[in-house]
C-alpha cells in the first residue's frame, strides 16, 4: 500500500529520531573502546545529531474539570477558571514529562508577547 504525502510527512520525524538514536548508539559503543580524549573529540562532532531531535514542549497554565454540557456551552469570550492562582508557578512539560517550573513574564523586546522564566528544574529519574 502506498503512503500519501501527508502520511510520509508524519513518518519523517519518527525516521529522523530513529536515525539519531542509531547514531547515538554507535557513539556510545565507541565510548567503550576509546580513550577519554578521543571520545570527547568524537562526541563534539556528533552533538548536532542530538541537537536536531524535535521535542514537544508544553507550558501548563492550569487545568479544570467540567461536564460536557458546560464545555459545549463555551463561546468566544467565555472564561474558564483554572486550578491555579495568579503568581503560582506553571509547569514545563517536554514529551509528556514535567521537567521544570517557571513564572510567566512579559518579553522586554515585545510587550505584546509573554514567555516563561524557569525558576526550578525538576530532578529526573532514570527510566528503565
Amino acid at each position: 500500500m502506498a503512503n500519501t504525502k501527508a502520511e510520509a510527512d508524519l513518518d519523517q520525524p519518527d525516521e529522523q529520531l530513529d536515525r539519531a538514536i542509531e547514531e547515538l548508539r554507535g557513539v556510545l559503543h565507541e565510548e567503550e573502546r576509546r580513550p577519554d580524549a578521543a571520545f570527547r573529540a568524537a562526541s563534539g562532532a556528533n552533538s548536532s545529531v542530538i541537537m536536531n531531535i524535535p521535542v514537544d514542549v508544553q507550558i501548563i497554565l492550569g487545568s479544570t474539570e467540567m461536564p460536557v454540557s458546560d464545555l459545549m456551552a463555551l463561546q468566544k469570550g467565555s472564561t474558564v477558571a483554572l486550578n491555579r492562582r495568579i503568581g503560582e508557578p506553571v509547569d514545563v512539560v517536554v514529551n509528556g514529562r514535567k521537567i521544570a517550573r517557571g513564572e510567566i513574564t512579559v518579553l522586554e523586546s515585545d510587550p505584546s508577547r509573554f514567555g516563561i522564566r524557569l525558576t526550578e528544574i525538576i530532578a529526573g529519574t532514570k527510566g528503565a
